[in-house]
């Protein structure tokens, strides 16, 4: 009896699972058809992003990491990282490898490593999932070019975005290495002794012969898988943009708003903010930009907020890390309370850093007519000609790359029928 009250539960709620999913789907449908010019419009500011930014920016970096799993770099140096890695975090030395990258090239690339580490058998899934929720981070090209110099016009501010975005990283992994104990007390614990070097190049050479691929389709397998990914990713980044501009066209937007206006009372920030950080959780460029242009309220306050919004790093990004971990049997909900989480730390670091490294030092300029060293306008300038070479560059690589992509695969498609 209880059974089939059980069973009558569940096909009720998957019945209303289907009929919201249909629902919401086929108001997406409408709405572009109501709106076609407006989605037109947010369809190729998103293409734009992923064509001169996203995809240069990420791809050589995909592609170097599959060449370093595949010639056992990765286990090498996840030998030697390991006395750091498992007492911090209580994942395997190879996170080391994975949280470099992540903060190097910035979203999704640690939750791709980690999928990937995964489908290797070098982590657990409770270490899969203790890892992926801290390796995802803003790279500092676009925290300092995009964000810093782009929209705020200041580059000392890059400081403190940056600092307080990687502090409330570690500051998630040490959170998150309590996650999955229950479950891990019931798995046997061995004890492994720390490697010399010696035994790292060991592993890296038994990595490498067990591999057995041929540095050419090594080569072909890594373009196409990271080209493959960014396809992916390049389409969250165009849906999102445009359900961004639908929602805001509706109103829904701005009823959200509403209701987090109240929350942003609560911790005493002016309800201007909450428009700029409603989008912002949907798309952290658009969210950035907004909160930048907020004139109304005070500098603290806007870099308060968006460094919340690069924390959380909006749900176009958690779209992306959750069709990769989709591959294999990392669940999502443990990255998306991360998130969160990181979302918070960043901001009491922005507000905790504000005061020694901007207003002092704005206060010092005044007063002595001078800047510290690794605050000078030229100190920034690298990211600053580095972002606007990317945007100005980036759209060429990507049509070298993908039509490299394309040759190789015609090819292998050719080899195949003959």
């Amino acid at each position: 009896m209880n059974k089939e009250k059980g069973d009558a539960t569940a096909m009720r709620s998957s019945l209303m699972k289907t009929f919201i999913l249909a629902s919401l789907s086929t108001l997406l449908a409408a709405s572009l058809m109501i709106f076609p010019k407006e989605a037109l419009d947010a369809s190729i500011r998103g293409m734009e992003m992923w064509w001169d930014v996203v995809f240069p920016s990420l791809l050589p970096f995909f592609i170097v990491s599959e060449l370093l799993i595949g010639f056992g770099v990765v286990t090498f140096i996840g030998a030697l990282l390991e006395p750091l890695m498992r007492p911090l975090f209580r994942v395997p030395g190879v996170g080391g490898f994975v949280w470099a990258m992540g903060l190097a090239s910035g979203f999704p690339a640690g939750a791709k490593l980690t999928a990937r580490l995964r489908q290797e058998k070098k982590l657990t899934r409770i270490e899969a999932e203790r890892l992926v929720s801290f390796t995802n981070s803003s790279n500092p090209l676009f925290i300092f070019g995009a964000i810093a110099v782009g929209f705020f016009h200041d580059p000392t501010l890059g400081i403190v975005l940056a600092l307080a975005h990687y502090l409330g990283n570690i500051c998630v992994g040490l959170f998150m290495r309590f996650h999955g104990r229950d479950e891990e007390a019931f798995q046997p614990q061995e004890k492994k002794k720390r490697p010399s070097i010696v035994e790292a190049f060991q592993l890296l050479h038994q990595e490498r012969v067990r591999d057995g691929r041929p540095l050419g389709k090594l080569l072909g397998d890594a373009v196409q898988s990271s080209v493959r990914t960014l396809l992916m990713i390049g389409g969250f980044i165009v849906l999102f943009s445009v359900l961004n501009k639908i929602l805001s066209l509706i109103g829904f937007t701005a009823l959200l708003a509403a209701f987090f206006s109240v929350v942003l009372t609560f911790f005493q920030l002016p309800n201007e903010l909450s428009l700029p950080l409603i989008s912002g959780l949907f798309e952290i460029t658009l969210g950035s930009q907004m909160s930048s242009e907020s004139t109304s309220t005070k500098l603290i306050e806007q870099v308060i907020i968006t460094s919340f919004i690069l924390g959380f790093s909006g749900l176009s990004v958690h779209a992306q890390v959750a069709s990769i971990l989709a591959e294999t049997d990392i669940r999502f909900k443990p990255f998306f309370i991360a998130r969160i989480c990181q979302g918070f730390f960043a901001a009491f670091f922005a507000l905790l850093l504000w005061f020694p490294l901007y207003e002092k030092q704005q206060e010092s300029m005044k007063q002595w007519g001078a800047i510290p060293v690794f605050l000078r306008e030229h100190s920034s300038s690298l990211f600053q000609k580095s972002w606007f070479f990317l945007v100005q560059f980036g759209s060429l690589f990507t049509l070298f790359m993908l039509i490299l992509s394309i040759s190789i695969w015609t090819k292998r498609q050719l080899k195949l029928e003959q």
